[in-house]
């Protein structure tokens, strides 16, 4: 019987020995990849011909082959191939390169692509050293980020660089990958059988992430071979995922659940999978669709997201998009945010829970915020004039001989608390900011304020 340490003692990880050696091999990304794309054209181009490659920058979720694309574009290309990593490198290390990459070119006629991995970490000073290399023509940057560059990536150095976007895999790309893996002798070597339910559970938990998925069948793997050698398998075993006589390992669901604990969400809280979380989980709520809204609820809470962040969005969540549509959606959400801080986690996934659900499911309105935001326009640009004569402070001495105060109109000396007087300035009289909807609580808010805005007015 194989065991586990005859199949993987002394191997480089799975990952590394699958990665393609060519573009043909490499799993999706197929919108980068047709014929006379850059990066097809870039991996077919003479490596005589210095300069005449654009440098680019790949940007995309982890696990989605930057560094894969850049070794088959070197490796197909014939050009000299030298990688840098941002975390590690200075702007020594740059400039040693540019000065390398010079002399190759001047030389011996021979092009460099220089890989840069996680260029975010850049700062701009080191960014900027990229510079002369890459308008010179001395090497070919291919610079690989999980952020946005628009944000992480100085300007000169993307707009002499092309952009381009990698996507998460697909089901399908991840299948055939984990296929590939299995039987290629790079990889396993057809050295252990994928049951059908392991092999459905590995794409689900990859979560469009290749590493991911080739980490976890590595480690499935050795948890049936282990298993086998042991004969802890024996009776269990289903006859339908390899033949009885068969004597490789079965790698099945048990074993995949087994090696990977839980899915490890695609989740950066510095990067934009944070911010694309929670926008969803906010939209969600605003779009009223309760089970969207927990889901991401949950994979914030699942990637160890602060659950203080989480309810300071739901407090905003519930001024903003909810309002005095109902007026008890903000209590809930503060409610919900003293909870998290008295009680902590886990337990606080369930007061955060419960006020999303309610934001979800309540009326909504953006009166109150779309009242303020064109308030403040209007300050902003000057549209203000001075407080009337009789609202303006009279307590202080000579307010009086000013005018301040004179006319003003007691609101409770009024039987209905109201009285017909102007409170804006002169230059905003007649003004509406807040138009209330007819929706939740805000219907009856509506009818009021018509009714005070007559009485205000004089009509």
């Amino acid at each position: 019987m194989t065991s586990a340490s005859a199949l993987f003692q002394g191997q480089t990880p799975l990952a590394v020995r699958m990665r393609p050696t060519s573009l043909d091999e490499v799993a999706g990304q197929g919108h980068l990849l047709r014929p006379g794309s850059p990066l097809v054209t870039l991996a077919g181009a003479d490596s005589s011909a210095s300069g005449s490659a654009v440098s680019v920058i790949l940007w995309g979720p982890p696990g989605t082959g930057k560094t894969t694309l850049a070794q088959a574009i070197a490796r197909s290309s014939g050009r000299r191939f030298v990688e840098l990593s941002a975390i590690t490198a200075g702007v020594k290390d740059v400039r040693e390169v540019m000065q390398e990459a010079l002399t190759q070119r001047d030389l011996y006629g021979q092009s460099t692509i220089l890989f840069l991995d996680e260029i975010h970490r850049f700062t701009k000073a080191q960014q900027d050293a990229l510079l002369p290399g890459v308008e010179n023509g001395w090497v070919v940057l291919i610079a690989a980020t999980t952020e946005n560059p628009s944000f992480s990536v100085i300007s000169p150095l993307l707009s002499r660089s092309l952009l381009l976007t990698l996507r998460p895999l697909g089901d399908d790309d991840l299948g055939a990958l984990v296929d590939r893996a299995v039987t290629d002798p790079r990889g396993l070597d057809d050295r252990v059988v994928l049951s059908d339910d392991a092999r459905s559970s590995l794409v689900r938990l990859a979560s469009g992430d290749a590493r991911r998925a080739l980490t976890a069948l590595e480690a499935a793997a050795s948890v049936a071979a282990d298993h086998a050698t042991s004969g802890a398998d024996d009776e269990d075993a289903d006859e339908d995922d390899a033949d009885a006589d068969d004597p490789r390992p079965v790698i099945t669901g048990d074993h995949i659940s087994q090696a990977v604990d839980r899915a490890l969400l695609r989740y950066d809280r510095q990067g934009d999978e944070h911010y694309d979380v929670i926008s969803a989980f906010i939209k969600s709520i605003r779009g009223s669709d309760a089970d969207a809204a927990i889901h991401y609820l949950a994979r914030m809470i699942e990637a160890g997201e602060d659950p203080r962040f989480i309810a300071r969005r739901l407090v905003v969540s519930a001024a903003e998009d909810i309002g005095l549509a109902d007026p008890q959606a903000l209590q809930i959400a503060v409610a919900a945010a003293d909870a998290v801080a008295f009680i902590g986690m886990p337990e606080g996934r369930i007061p955060l829970a419960e006020a999303t659900v309610y934001l979800a499911t309540t009326a909504k309105s953006n009166a109150a915020y779309t009242a303020i935001n064109a308030a403040i326009a209007d300050v902003r640009a000057g549209g203000f004039g001075r407080v009337p004569v009789h609202l303006r402070d009279a307590h202080y001495a000579g307010a009086k001989r000013l005018g301040h105060g004179k006319g003003y109109k007691y609101a409770h000396d009024s039987d209905i608390g109201i009285v017909t007087q102007q409170y804006l300035p002169d230059e905003l009289r007649g003004k509406r900011y807040y138009q209330p909807t007819s929706h939740g609580a805000e219907r009856d808010v509506s009818a009021r304020l018509e009714k005070i805005r007559r009485i205000l007015d004089g009509g």
